[in-house]
């Protein structure tokens, strides 16, 4: 559940933390530390939970370098010992499992060079749920836009600590779909029915940025509309129907002010800045080296979630819909005519054209007829055309 991003806010900690807090320094690969870096939540979500181990990867790659065969368990205080194995770009418990009220829970990794490594032993805190979601129209630094926010109570006052992430899940409607597909026969277009949804798709986007906060200095611990995302009323993902899925996650102190630092170090705006932190520890230690840097956090929160839904015109009905994040000219202009409108299903530029699966069929008046890039006429060339079980219209 972890994000790209904060392999990249890790590998930034990483680097202030060899060079110094003080001088800016002029970086340079060769003087890299390969570490490990553990990104791991256990909730008290009964599933599968997952873990994902990585090493520490320089500014020059893009992508970061995933741990494969390393023996990695969880122990509970109860001598229970929940196995992981691996599945792709992260560990998976081999059997569903979930965090319990008072428990401890203890992280163990062998990673495959051999060295041994384990978390301090964390407890479940206390379970809290969002109260609602709210989508509202506000105007933020002079620009119009829906802001969700979110609510949460605890009336026993120990929660304390949240963080929150998102998935995004949202409807496209092409403009410019036709019940009928062109396909080439013996050099010469010809319109097929369409036996796949090819009109309505769905796209999906998760969060990766870190939302945290906290109601320690408040007498009640009440989260109150803690701006979750902001989005511009010109951005096409609300242009149709939109739904959101918030996580909540109720945190220890030690995992908030680990993410907090890490949330401070993204947002400082300059790798090598005079306001370097230092290494920013987490809560696992290497085993056989007490000296080695170990970068992550083994975090058991309690989790909650709630999902919204709205439709662009239940928010404003007065203001004119986004654009259709892809350019569909209609009416075609004069000087693009030629790039869209053709006058025969035996065209050789436009077989051609429909011969490489980039363009989509629309008629128009009379003979002639317009090929639009295919992503105005069927949602399937850039968005799954399934359903989400969870999606209400």
């Amino acid at each position: 559940m972890k994000k790209i991003i904060l392999f990249r806010v890790l590998v930034i900690l990483l680097v202030t933390s060899i060079f110094g807090c003080t001088t800016p320094y002029s970086y340079q690969t060769n003087e890299f530390e390969d570490l490990l870096v553990v990104e791991a939540t256990i909730t008290n979500q009964l599933k599968n939970q997952t873990i994902k181990i990585s090493r520490t990867y320089t500014l020059e790659e893009s992508t970061p370098k995933f741990e494969t065969g390393a023996t990695v368990y969880v122990t509970d205080d109860l001598g229970n010992r929940y196995d992981f194995q691996e599945a792709s770009s992260e560990y998976k418990s081999v059997n569903q499992f979930q965090a319990g009220t008072g428990r401890e829970y203890q992280l163990h990794i062998t990673a495959k060079d051999g060295k041994s490594y384990v978390s301090s032993t964390e407890k479940l805190p206390h379970e809290t749920q969002i109260d609602n979601l709210q989508a509202n129209a506000v105007t933020k630094k002079g620009q119009l836009g829906v802001e969700i926010t979110v609510n949460s109570t605890d009336p026993t006052n120990s929660s304390k600590y949240y963080r929150y992430e998102y998935d995004e899940a949202y409807k496209v409607v092409v403009p410019k779909y036709y019940p009928q597909k062109p396909v080439v026969i013996n050099k010469r277009i010809e319109l097929i029915d369409r036996t796949v949804e090819a009109r309505t798709c769905y796209m999906y986007q998760t969060s990766n940025e870190l939302l945290i906060t906290n109601t320690s200095k408040l007498n009640d611990d009440k989260v109150i509309d803690f701006p979750i995302k902001f989005i511009d009323v010109k951005n096409s993902i609300i242009r149709t129907r939109y739904s959101i899925l918030v996580k909540q996650y109720v945190q220890n102190l030690a995992a908030h002010t680990y993410f907090e630092t890490l949330q401070e170090i993204s947002n400082s705006g300059s790798l090598l800045s005079q306001t370097q932190p230092g290494f920013n520890y987490g809560n696992l230690k290497s085993v056989d080296n007490p000296g080695e840097k170990v970068i992550g956090f083994f975090d058991v929160s309690s989790y909650s979630e709630k999902r919204l839904f709205f439709s662009f015109t239940d928010l404003f009905p007065r203001v004119p819909i986004p654009e259709f994040p892809f350019e569909c000219p209609s009416p075609v202009p004069d000087d693009m005519a030629d790039q869209y409108i053709f006058p025969s299903f035996s065209s050789p530029t436009a077989v051609l054209l429909v011969e490489s699966g980039t363009r989509s069929y629309f008629p128009t008046e009379g003979p002639s007829f317009i090929l639009y890039d295919i992503q105005c006429g069927d949602c399937t060339s850039f968005a799954s055309n399934i359903k989400p079980s969870f999606w209400i219209d």
